[in-house]
């Protein structure tokens, strides 16, 4: 590797070939402000593209001041970071911003969290000098996302993610001058477009541009009426990422403190999506099993790989660009919904309340759920299994402005008999934790015998896309991870081209899993806070005593009581659903 001999503000460094005056002087520990520019390690994702100028330095020899993002350095090269002049352009550039920017900070969705406030501080800007028309833009609401492009900088973040890492292309940039804008394919709604509702593009937001459809006062709303039964159901990666938001580290579980939490806002039942994960469990192993068992005993019907199906985002991106191969996902429905159909169809009425006096409230890290329970086929005449979703993010807004400490509370458990979990659960919040889960159970139900070790760590990981063997019984079960919309894309193109073959795949739209959704706090570019929420589901998981679904006694009742057994057809109205192609432009 050939080495770079550089100064900047008087300090030596060599650096590789190639990189940049930024990267150079983050070597050195020296800070140059950006705004446009990020790059988060561990997931690819890098947007360098030098629109925001905030970056600026001095180059000697060079008469215009040098974008450090997108600058690379050469032999001798001499920077100069912090003269008047350089800070003295920043400042202009940012006034330049803000005039053509609401203020709006009060009531702003990212107000505390915005890049854009947070370095108009950082620079000492009081006053924008600058007067003059502004750019002015409809607002776009959909399902999951609200675009409030008066907000947009046009920094690009949210383009690249969408195009470069996620590969769904329902964002670019549009029309030229002071009508450019980023939108969706000839400035349709996003609702209309390609968009999976991923979210990945608000989590990269620097500014409120991109924000998620908040239903906390609608929340607030049904808990205040005391017509209304509230209950909630709370997914895996929640409990390892919520603590974020008071102070305390990445994957620290406040299980027992956020359950605390809700109940003090006024939820009637406090229940565990985890519960839900295990019944998915049972359905999905069992459908595995039928058409494993069928394939090798050569029926040409059957489709193989079977694909997990609890990732919203996905099975949108699925509908858009594989509508060829949508016999190949399981038809078992997303944990969530899961819970939905069993609060309302069968727990209500033991509870006997009405469906329509029953409000059923998920807390999820994905935005993508927000979608997912407006979909029409998760509604029954009309009323929707699972009536809204609110985020992590959203969650920890409400606890405090409700004056709730995460940080002193007392521990308490989930109630039942939806809350009780196995350490299956937990993991369907990483890469990988679904199709482990399902394993654990489908090795048993396959071979007949006791799975002694239940820690399949061939499938463990953070590769974007990687593949296993795993053995069960005399068979060779080839199974493939993706995390990642375009790690998806790769494993699916060569499933469809005949390229690569499987049993079993799990796909899951965010990098890292739902640890690393939409909807989780910010993460800021450090990927690391996403796998030490993932170290923290798998904690959970290892000190569980019971670690297979199909041990959660409660799941076991259930179907003992009211579905009979995995695959019934009471089973099958009540935790399987339909795909359907969807257009793409």
């Amino acid at each position: 590797m050939e080495l770079i001999n550089v100064i900047i503000d008087g300090k030596s460094i060599e650096v590789p070939k190639g990189a940049t005056i930024l990267s150079a002087a983050e070597s050195l520990g020296i800070s140059i402000p950006t705004l446009c520019h990020l790059q988060i390690g561990g997931n690819g994702y890098k947007n360098d593209c030098a629109s925001c100028r905030i970056c600026v330095v001095e180059v000697e020899g060079r008469r215009n001041l040098a974008p450090s993002c997108a600058t690379p350095v050469h032999e001798g090269m001499v920077v100069k970071t912090n003269t008047m002049n350089v800070m003295q352009k920043r400042r202009t550039i940012m006034e330049l911003l803000l005039s053509d920017h609401p203020k709006d900070c009060l009531a702003c969705s990212k107000n505390g969290e915005c890049e854009l406030q947070d370095l108009a501080i950082q620079l000492g800007v009081r006053e924008v000098r600058f007067e003059g028309e502004m750019s002015t833009y409809r607002s776009d609401y959909s399902p999951s996302i609200i675009r409030d492009m008066d907000k947009c900088i046009m920094c690009r973040r949210c383009e690249t993610m969408c195009n470069d890492v996620q590969t769904v292309g329902a964002l670019s940039g549009v029309n030229r001058g002071f009508d450019s804008v980023v939108a969706p394919a000839f400035e349709q709604n996003l609702e209309d477009s390609v968009c999976t509702y991923c979210g990945q593009c608000v989590a990269v937001c620097p500014v409120g541009a991109l924000h998620e459809n908040d239903h906390t006062w609608k929340l607030v709303k049904d808990l205040a009426d005391p017509k209304k039964k509230v209950i909630v159901q709370v997914a895996p990666a929640v409990r390892v990422a919520l603590g974020e938001e008071f102070g305390e580290e990445p994957g620290v579980n406040v299980e027992g403190r956020m359950v605390t939490g809700l109940r003090q806002l006024g939820f009637d039942q406090v229940f565990d999506t985890n519960w839900a994960a295990d019944l998915t469990i049972m359905e999905e192993a069992s459908e595995f099993k039928d058409r494993l068992e069928r394939f090798l005993a050569g029926d040409k019907d059957v489709k193989l790989p079977l694909l997990t199906s609890c990732c919203p985002a996905w099975v949108k991106f699925f509908e858009h660009n594989y509508p060829d191969m949508l016999d190949v996902p399981s038809s078992a429905k997303s944990p969530q919904q899961m819970f939905g159909a069993i609060a309302k169809g069968i727990w209500a009425k033991e509870e006997g309340i009405a469906r329509e006096d029953l409000i059923v409230v998920s807390v999820m890290p994905c935005l993508a759920k927000k979608y997912e329970t407006s979909r029409d086929e998760f509604k029954v005449d009309g009323n929707p299994d699972v009536d809204y979703s609110i985020s992590t993010r959203e969650l920890a807004k409400l606890l405090k402005q409700a004056n709730i400490d995460l940080g002193i509370l007392e521990n308490s458990e989930f109630d039942n008999p939806l809350g009780e979990y196995t350490g299956a659960g937990v993991i369907f919040g990483r890469t990988g934790g679904v199709i482990e889960a399902a394993t654990r159970t489908a090795y048993e139900w396959v071979t007949g015998e006791t799975l002694e070790n239940v820690d399949f760590k061939a499938l463990r990981g953070f590769e974007g896309f990687r593949s296993a063997t795993v053995k069960v019984g005399d068979l060779d079960l080839n199974i493939g991870i993706a995390h990642g919309l375009g790690e998806a894309r790769k494993m699916l193109d060569m499933i469809r081209a005949g390229e690569a073959n499987y049993h079993a795949i799990e796909i899951m739209a965010c990098k890292g899993g739902c640890v690393g959704g939409g909807g989780q706090p910010y993460h800021h570019g450090d990927f690391s806070i996403v796998t030490k929420r993932a170290e923290g589901l798998q904690n959970i998981d290892d000190e569980k005593i019971i670690r297979k679904s199909h041990e959660n006694k409660f799941v076991q009742s259930i179907y003992e009581n009211y579905l009979d057994k995995p695959l019934s057809h009471k089973a099958h109205k009540l935790l399987h659903t339909k795909y359907f192609p969807k257009h793409k432009i």
